[in-house]
């Protein structure tokens, strides 16, 4: 008995075909068999873009979100900094 491999559709095709359902210029069954796809697929293509659509259309970029998780890090390095330091003065000086 041969196992069967799931095929992998990139994000290109699955955005192709996902933008072709979304038009509906032609059915389900029509694009399924058009593309080799199970209709159910395509409706989850489907949805998933509908559901990506928002961060299209966002204020927030991604490199915006980047930089604040870089800024992050170096917050949380220097709190750690800090407190080394800090340790360090009141051991060297005692708690008072």
């Amino acid at each position: 008995m041969s196992k069967t491999k799931r095929t992998r559709y990139s994000a290109e095709f699955k955005s192709k075909v996902a933008l072709e359902a979304l038009r509906e210029e032609l059915t389900l069954s029509e694009l399924s068999a058009k593309y080799n796809v199970h209709p159910n697929q395509i409706s989850k293509w489907k949805s998933e873009a509908i559901k990506g659509m928002s961060t299209i259309f966002s204020n927030k970029s991604s490199k915006s979100e980047e930089m604040s998780e870089a800024e992050i890090k170096d917050l949380h390095a220097k709190i750690g900094q800090l407190t080394v330091e800090r340790d360090f003065l009141q051991r060297a000086f005692g708690k008072r």
